[in-house]
């Protein structure tokens, strides 16, 4: 395989390059509005269930001492459901913007988001959203974030705590050169533009005009129309690059972002990509990746069972099998890791026998119907006839455009699979005095009952010297005096019998009944 990830050339050869800038925190706090403020876009599409669904990415011009600088955003989801992607965006990240609402604070989110920057070693510039709310505390913020060794440069520290308001776009440059500063202070931002490009592939969906459409970020060399690339198991030659505006580009520079169209498949978020020679190799590399990837998946979804396991094997498990399509391979991957971090029990089991980009197809419907599958759309609908064979072969369909939604459906389903729990719960005794023999019904026993209640058709267990001679009987009839009845109390007599018959005066009958336990 080729080698990624190094400058050619030496010193000399090495040019700054703009910082890339992921914005991240808490789903309500502001990161949406943030970005269209700095892209001084109004647009702004109504998320489904708070999730910016593609990733975008863009260039901004910030005027820092009298000179223009560059600074790249990436825009990624910033939900948990996306830790996959997140965690992939930020080996693309140079610094993360950490975005705290200042009359809300620090959020399960905020704290993820900070270790996955800390984990991924990326500087934190911290942006104090909605000061112009009442309640905002921007001061408690600083003093919060110290526990997660954020400290502000106020209190001793080195992180850039800036002030702001996305909404009013107040001190929004001053935050841009907090990013400028940062990166000039702690990292050292270079590349060498005269290589072959290499980068990562931040999204990529399936376009219906323009086919596998992928937005990549340069990190060094420079990106050609013309190109022959390779991204993860995908491959093909640049046709055409579009910028933020929709424009053509001829060129990509380091730090830049731009669409490429011109693959022959779908890549995955997050793979890296780089230029080869010709087209040929590009597919030889693609080729071999994939057959890798394929042989990875295969043995992961075939479980190895050794003898240890054998006896848990036995025991049988419940398995619901899914079929997940999405609009983009970030978003795929990210439903797939929220629902495989399910938790309902050992006996239940959820498995993705497929996943893949674009529209439900017939294909994906024979597959179900062949593994009694569910199909899962995410942002996509079913194609051509695919419907229709689904209702014939009774394969069912489901469709989402929110995570949360999918994830909530999935996990009572599982649920639903759970063998019941039942717990005794202890009704009465009865002990025998007394035998009758009867035609019809066999030995009737006369008893006196001795605490609780007995009760027709409950469960019972015969005792004998408190030793159990049969269990899992029922108390097949109940009579009193002449009188049929559906129980006697405690200090009656009545006669019973059971669904045995080897019974002894002084035995004891216990009756009990199965309630079903409610699972943690």
């Amino acid at each position: 395989d080729l080698s990624y990830g190094e400058d050619e050339g030496g010193e000399e050869d090495l040019q700054t390059r703009p910082p890339v800038v992921t914005v991240m925190g808490h789903v309500d706090h502001g990161k949406t509005r943030l970005l269209d403020t700095i892209r001084n876009a109004t647009v702004r599409e109504a998320e489904a269930g708070g999730i910016t669904q593609h990733i975008g990415a863009y260039q901004v011009p910030v005027d820092l001492d009298g000179t223009e600088r560059l600074i790249t955003f990436i825009d990624t989801p910033g939900h948990e459901a996306f830790t996959a992607m997140r965690a992939r965006g930020a080996k693309a990240t140079d610094i993360a913007i950490l975005v705290v609402a200042a009359d809300d604070g620090v959020m399960p989110q905020t704290v993820e988001a900070i270790n996955h920057a800390q984990a991924a070693d990326v500087p934190i510039v911290v942006a104090v959203n909605k000061i112009d709310k009442e309640g905002a505390d921007p001061q408690r913020i600083r003093s919060q974030l110290t526990e997660y060794g954020l400290v502000a440069e106020d209190f001793g520290g080195d992180t850039m705590f800036v002030d702001i308001s996305a909404k009013q776009g107040t001190n929004i440059e001053a935050l841009e050169e907090a990013v400028l500063l940062t990166a000039d202070a702690a990292l050292d931002l270079r590349a060498n533009p005269d290589m072959e490009a290499q980068g990562v592939a931040i999204e990529a969906h399936l376009d219906r005009g323009r086919g596998p459409v992928a937005t990549v970020l340069v990190q060094r060399g420079t990106l050609h129309v013309g190109d022959s690339v390779v991204a993860g198991d995908a491959h093909g030659r640049v046709r055409r690059m579009v910028d933020e505006y929709g424009e053509d580009v001829e060129e990509a520079l380091p730090s830049r972002p731009v669409q490429v169209i011109g693959f022959t498949s779908v890549p995955g978020a997050g793979d890296n990509f780089l230029v080869v020679d010709e087209d040929r190799i590009a597919r030889q590399i693609a080729d071999r990746r994939s057959a890798r990837k394929r042989n990875a998946l295969a043995a992961r979804s075939r479980k190895r069972i050794s003898l240890e396991d054998l006896d848990s094997a036995l025991k049988e498990t419940s398995q619901l099998n899914l079929i997940l399509k999405g609009d983009n391979a970030g978003t795929v991957e990210a439903l797939e890791e929220a629902l495989m971090g399910i938790q309902v029990d050992d006996e239940v089991e959820l498995r993705v026998i497929d996943r893949g980009v674009g529209g439900i197809t017939e294909t994906n419907v024979n597959l179900a119907s062949a593994s009694d599958a569910v199909i899962i759309g995410f942002s996509v609908r079913a194609e051509g006839k695919a419907t229709e064979l689904a209702n014939r072969e009774g394969v069912d369909i489901r469709y989402y455009s929110v995570i949360y939604q999918a994830i909530d459906e999935i996990e009572k389903a599982l649920r639903g699979m759970l063998k019941p729990i039942y717990e005794e719960n202890q009704l009465g005794r009865a002990e025998i005095r007394a035998l009758f023999r009867s035609s019809k019904v066999g030995v009737i026993a006369g008893c006196l009952v001795t605490s609780g209640v007995v009760r027709r058709n409950a469960k019972a267990r015969l005792l004998r010297d408190n030793i159990v001679v049969s269990d899992n009987l029922t108390v097949a009839s109940l009579r009193r005096e002449k009188d049929d009845v559906t129980e006697v109390r405690d200090g009656y007599e009545c006669g019973l019998t059971l669904t045995y018959s080897d019974i002894k005066e002084g035995d004891v009958v216990e009756t009990y009944e199965l309630v079903e336990k409610e699972r943690a």
